[in-house]
């Protein structure tokens, strides 16, 4: 039995999909910031940074949300990371933009709006932050021209990993009418029967 360590409405929210992408029994440990939990001698042993999410698999760990999923659609559904050296070159390629290059100036946004009270926030963050959405979204706007999905002619991991993050612009309320692509993209992939059991933990 695997054991995720972390709430489906976090960061850790990719892995979850992961696994109900992968089709694999998982139980869910929630961690309890508020008590020092992630701080523990047994978490710490777990996560040696104090931070979810975190992997066990039997004697196994793993943390780094994008490491774990890695992890999960090798020992579980491994076509999920590609066919082929090329495809799983360019899953390898999107997931790692996700996080270096779109992640970071919607997290800004979102800690901003969601975690800063109102006089406090740091107008120009989100004003820098919102600037640089239109290129990296163009990005993959342009990538996906004239294809169903991100590498090869089917879901991988790829789509998962970049989707997550496209996802928190929802939360900051950025505008994606513009983006055509994106959105034929994202109705593809929220028919998924995988990602309505994501969805579902997080209501």
């Amino acid at each position: 039995m695997l054991t995720i360590y972390g709430s489906p409405k976090s960061s850790a929210g990719r892995c979850f999909w992961c696994l109900e992408e992968a089709g694999v029994a998982y139980e869910t440990k929630s961690i309890d910031f508020r008590a020092k939990e992630h701080k523990s001698e047994a978490f710490l042993q777990v996560n040696p940074n104090g931070k979810v999410p975190a992997l066990l698999d039997g004697e196994f760990t793993i943390w780094e949300s994008v490491a774990i999923n890695n992890y999960i659609a090798d020992a579980y559904k491994p076509e999920l990371l590609g066919l082929t050296a090329k495809e799983r070159g360019l899953i390898s390629q999107w997931s790692i933009w996700s996080v270096a290059d779109l992640q970071d100036p919607l997290i800004k946004v979102f800690i901003q709006l969601v975690f800063v009270p109102e006089p406090k926030r740091e107008e120009a963050v989100i004003a820098q932050s919102l600037e640089k959405l239109p290129a990296i979204l163009g990005t993959l706007e342009k990538s996906l021209e004239g294809k169903q999905y991100l590498v090869g002619d089917r879901f991988t991991l790829a789509d998962l990993n970049v989707a997550f993050v496209v996802g928190i612009s929802d939360d900051i309320k950025f505008d994606l009418s513009a983006y055509t692509n994106i959105n034929q993209w994202r109705n593809r992939i929220a028919e998924r029967e995988g990602t309505k059991r994501y969805k579902a933990l997080c209501a």
